[in-house]
């Protein structure tokens, strides 16, 4: 047994670790809480049968959010990620034992759980996070980027020192011929922005040589990861279409945007009476702001969400991404667009079927007609129907590049699914409460001009030629 295998199976220890401590505490909470099951029953089935359904969505859980990947992201994230894991797994169990029960458990007791889940889960993660470095060493880096915009993608890498020892940059390279004695020595290849050619020599070249790359994809790499692999004639053949779901998918889809958005009305009410006043007593201004925004085959649909700016906050007709510490916004809308509480009224949109709850954020018509200018493949976010929440709200940022919000756009609609919506709706929650998700844009940035014919991004049109 090699020593990447040993070091590989000590994780999985240390991970089934985590799954089997949440359970236990699971379990002492619902014997604690449960007492009358025993008399009942006189046998632990239903003791077993709960710890089981709670192991299993603990797992699903973890496999959401990403809460096993030590060594791949910041403690802090690992813990958040952890502990919103249990939690969530720990509340839907409370409901289903209160349903089973007949009877509200005791909600002091939950709270407690919550609160060990958090301790263990923080002691875990930093026991993992410190066994990781020792059994796996810094990797000798090379970061091989075309511009200083390609890098500056890159700069959270500074956050994995740890894993990662950058020992060389290398800035627009020529061909792979040159770049082989530069990297010969590393044992991990970063690029951004390389033109697609030179890029496939150097994964080539890593794979040939057991060096880890880590490559940004372009738009086509990502189209082609979606195609239908076929075996017509006697050489691969990889078939590409336009998204067409499976209709019993797009059925369901919709029952279930229908269901939720209904339940999601029904329970945020309270929520949105409050705000609606809130909005309208700050200013007098009307508390619901409606905009056209763009869906499904170029459609266009009013966009409905609870005012967070003054009313005046686009008087000079030009159309701007909110940015760092925007005076535009009201100290009513900095709160409420901190909670994502202005989003509310779309479930309105997804009753009516002109969005849903999963799928690419819909843009105004004007932004994605120069977004088009500069991003040709701009359009293909719209083959399916816009949504509250998607793939780029979860892994991306509010500042997030078009560019990169377009790829992640494209990543879920090759990949759409009944099991990949409920996931998103889940990894949702998450970044609810993490605020570098809701980052402003650079001061200055002006996304669309209906009056000029000023560039989105120098950025996406590099991007967009070299990623075709």
């Amino acid at each position: 047994m090699n020593r990447h295998m040993k070091n590989e199976i000590i994780m999985r220890i240390l991970k089934c670790m985590s799954l089997l401590g949440n359970t236990a505490l699971f379990m002492a909470y619902f014997f604690i809480t449960s007492p009358s099951l025993w008399h009942i029953s006189r046998h632990l089935t239903p003791y077993c049968t709960f710890t089981v359904l709670f192991l299993f969505l603990f797992m699903w859980l973890v496999r959401v959010y990403n809460s096993f990947e030590v060594g791949g992201r910041r403690v802090y994230e690992l813990v958040y990620s952890l502990t919103l894991s249990s939690v969530i797994a720990s509340a839907i169990m409370y409901v289903v034992q209160a349903a089973f029960l007949h009877s509200i458990p005791n909600f002091l007791l939950l709270m407690v759980l919550f609160i060990v889940e958090f301790i263990c889960n923080t002691l875990w993660v930093y026991i993992a996070n410190k066994i990781y470095y020792k059994l796996y060493k810094a990797k000798k880096t090379v970061i091989i980027y075309r511009s200083e915009s390609d890098l500056n993608k890159l700069s959270e890498i500074k956050f994995f020192f740890e894993k990662f020892d950058v020992i060389k940059y290398i800035e627009d390279p020529n061909d792979i011929h040159s770049l082989i004695e530069e990297i010969g020595s590393c044992e991990a290849v970063f690029t951004a922005g390389i033109d697609a050619t030179l890029r496939n020599g150097i994964v080539k070249y890593c794979v040939e040589n057991s060096i880890a790359a880590y490559i940004e994809p372009k738009i086509g790499d990502i189209i082609m990861a979606g195609a239908k692999h076929m075996q017509m004639f006697s050489v691969p053949i990889m078939c590409v279409n336009r998204a067409a779901p499976d209709p019993f998918y797009l059925a369901v889809k919709r029952s279930a945007d229908i269901i939720m958005s209904l339940i999601g009305i029904v329970v945020t009410s309270p929520v949105m009476l409050a705000t609606a006043i809130a909005v309208k007593a700050y200013d007098g201004g009307p508390a619901i702001y409606k905009q056209i925004r763009v869906t499904k085959d170029g459609k266009k649909f009013n966009i409905l969400k609870f005012r967070s700016m003054r009313t005046d906050a686009e008087k000079d007709g030009i159309a701007r991404l909110s940015t760092e510490n925007d005076d535009r916004i009201t100290p009513v809308g900095k709160i409420i667009r901190a909670c994502r509480i202005d989003e509310l009224p779309q479930l309105f949109c997804i009753l009516k079927g002109t969005m849903s709850i999963v799928g690419p954020r819909p843009e105004r018509p004007e932004i994605i007609e120069r977004y088009e200018k500069t991003l040709p493949s701009f359009s293909l976010r719209l083959q399916v129907k816009a949504g509250l929440t998607g793939y780029a709200q979860v892994y991306g940022r509010y500042n997030t590049e078009p560019y990169d919000k377009l790829q992640m756009d494209l990543m879920y609609i090759n990949n759409m699914s009944l099991s990949f919506d409920i996931g998103l709706i889940f990894a949702t929650v998450k970044v609810l409460f993490m605020p570098d998700s809701t980052a402003g844009v650079k001061e200055g940035q002006i996304t669309s001009n209906k009056s000029t014919a000023e560039p989105v991004k120098e950025l996406a049109v590099s991007n967009e030629k070299n990623g075709q």
